[in-house]
């Protein structure tokens, strides 16, 4: 009995992919605008950016006292305009997290196949190996 050995189609589709890309998950102009907000508001530039906004309002706000502008800041500006342009951006990241997900999925499934084959090709070289002993012990009696 020989062996020939079955790839799974998997295997072959894997090798035309790339990994996938959050910007690839950037669906239309306010997708993009979303994604490009989200990576410039979640760098370390932005926040030199913030504080230097802070510091800029030092003077004045020694005057006129520096609570209320900060407050103004964090509450109305920060959280409640940024965070929802975040979680959109966070969301287009989760959609490429969900297709490497898919991805690695049905590279298990390829690999399940894999070890499937291996077995039937083990399964085949005992059985090859059991009738050329059985041969040898029959010559030799």
């Amino acid at each position: 009995m020989e062996f020939s050995h079955t790839p799974h189609p998997r295997i072959q589709d894997r090798k035309k992919e790339s990994a996938p890309k959050v910007n690839e998950q950037a669906v239309g102009f306010n997708g993009r605008l979303a994604l490009l907000i989200t990576k410039a508001v979640g760098s370390m530039w932005c926040a030199y950016l913030f504080a230097a906004f802070d510091l800029l309002s030092l003077p004045a706000a020694i005057s006129e006292g520096i609570q209320a502008i900060v407050s103004w800041v964090a509450q109305t500006f920060l959280q409640l305009v940024l965070l929802s342009i975040i979680m959109v951006g966070q969301n287009l990241q989760s959609q490429a997290a969900d297709k490497r997900s898919e991805q690695t999925y049905a590279d298990a499934e390829a690999i399940l196949h894999e070890c499937l084959e291996l077995q039937r090709h083990l399964k085949a070289q005992d059985d090859t190996l059991a009738a050329l002993v059985a041969k040898v012990e029959e010559r030799g009696h």
